[in-house]
């Protein structure tokens, strides 16, 4: 007879085995997708429940408290059909009921967190334009919800439900989690309804990942699939860790399960939730600097041993960074004992500190250590243009969403340009990406927006628009 140990190693390694996640696509194309209907899944064969006398470990408890906790968020968005035929009358009258307008639905998952105020925490791509969100319970119900809030950037929404009789599930701190911790992902997968798959945490403050926002994420081997966003990442004590946002994979979701899937700490929603709550928004902080990367050659010249880290190249007048004496040509190699490998590096670690919060700072100066600590100051959300220059009145400038931001590209983003205004007339359009100007360089808006202490003579602006680049005049 098979000793007892070894029995149940064998069953623990069938309990917790098989740890898997499927990719969404190549892009990290994260959106949840419309899903058909729930469909009937075979039972699988079932451990026994004791070997030997002894109980076998099992999930169940935990999960029979927690599941009634996670939700099916649907969501409709009404898309106007383009077609030219509409526009005009002869057609519309020959073909009356020829639909102009279509309903793009998808399904994603949600948490609740608050069962009395009924606040239900999901991702942001999964309610992003949409015209209508409705939940559905564990036990069935469905209700709208209310939308309360979203961050883009680090994908976290927060809607509300008016519903009874709810559970929450209590707010893990998602710092104490370590690598080879037990893990449990449940959402709504394809469209099934509730489903759990289980895994371990394979890294953590997972970052440098392209197409996603600022990064701090949980990585694990548990599957998460489409529809599984905005679900419940738990431990063994059913406490929620994580919101599964996306799972990896180069190749594409046909090249099959490579079980690399990602969860935004519940310590950074956290944060983003209390925001919302209190003022519908985020508002981050930020230090005043623009940094490049390090070369071989820039490394040599500065006395580093490593080309690695953030390398300063301008502090703006009035920023954290200013008041900490932080100055061009400083190497900032850590952030709150961070490794900082590159520039964005260092902007996504700052970008996930609230204002007002103090940022450690590990620098090299003249090849020689320093300490610094900077506090960081609130960063303008938006830019009127005729605060800068009568030239870009009626435009609003803001920075790039985070996911191009992380992706190496820079520049601010016109978000709109009133009609008839002076920006309007000399060509400024809403979309427009401004990558260049004659008003000097840039990296963001604080950037851009001091650029404008010295108005140029003439204010020309490289603009991107789709897939086209071009110059624009500003008269």
């Amino acid at each position: 007879m098979r000793p007892l140990p070894t029995l149940l190693t064998l069953a623990l390694a069938a309990a917790f085995g098989g740890f898997v996640a499927s990719a969404i696509n190549a892009n990290l194309d994260n959106r949840a997708e419309a899903a058909p209907a729930s469909l009937a899944i075979p039972a699988t064969a079932a451990l026994p429940a004791s070997v030997a006398g002894q109980p076998v470990p099992s999930l169940a408890p935990m999960l029979e408290r927690v599941m009634p906790a996670v939700v099916s968020v649907n969501t409709k968005q009404v898309v106007r059909v383009r077609n030219p035929y509409f526009n005009d009358p002869f057609f519309r009258r020959l073909f009356p009921e020829v639909p102009q307008e279509r309903i793009n639905e998808s399904l994603g998952s949600g948490v609740i967190i608050d069962a009395a105020e009924g606040l239900v925490l999901t991702n942001h791509h999964v309610i992003d334009n949409a015209d209508d969100v409705q939940v559905t319970l564990s036990d069935g119900r469905t209700v709208k919800a209310e939308f309360l809030g979203s961050d883009r950037d680090t994908d976290v929404a927060l809607i509300r439900i008016p519903a009874d009789k709810l559970t929450a599930l209590p707010l893990g701190d998602s710092a104490q989690l370590r690598v080879g911790d037990f893990v449990v992902a449940i959402g709504n997968p394809f469209g099934f309804s509730q489903t759990v798959t289980s895994g371990i945490v394979s890294a953590v403050g997972r970052t440098g990942i392209r197409g996603l926002g600022y990064q701090n994420f949980i990585q694990t081997d548990a599957s998460i699939n489409p529809g599984n966003s905005g679900g419940a990442l738990v431990n063994l004590q059913g406490q929620l860790v994580g919101i599964n946002t996306a799972s990896f994979n180069p190749q594409g979701s046909m090249a099959g399960n490579i079980g690399l899937g990602l969860a935004i700490p519940t310590n950074l929603a956290r944060d983003v939730v209390d925001q919302l709550v209190k003022h519908g928004v985020v508002v981050r902080g930020t230090l005043g600097i623009e940094a490049q990367n390090l070369t071989q050659a820039l490394a040599q010249n500065l006395g580093l041993s490593e080309a690695r880290g953030a390398l300063v190249t301008r502090v703006l007048a009035g920023s954290g960074a200013a008041a900490a004496g932080i100055k061009p040509g400083d190497v900032v190699v850590a952030a709150n004992g961070q490794r900082i490998d590159s520039a964005v590096a260092l902007h996504n670690v700052e970008g996930l500190q609230p204002v007002g919060s103090a940022l450690s700072l590990d620098v090299r100066r003249d090849g020689k250590p320093l300490q610094l600590k900077a506090t960081l100051k609130e960063q303008a959300r938006a830019v009127a243009g005729e605060s800068l220059d009568p030239r870009l009145a009626g435009a609003t400038f803001v920075d790039l969403p985070e996911t191009l931001r992380q992706a190496g590209d820079g520049g601010v983003m016109v978000s709109e340009v009133k009609r008839g205004s002076r920006a309007a007339n000399s060509g400024l359009a809403a979309g427009d990406v401004i990558i260049q100007s004659s008003v000097g360089e840039f990296a963001d808006l604080a950037s851009w927006r001091a650029n404008f202490q010295k108005p140029p003579q003439q204010l020309v602006l490289r603009i991107v628009r789709g897939n086209a680049r071009g110059d624009l005049v500003m008269r």
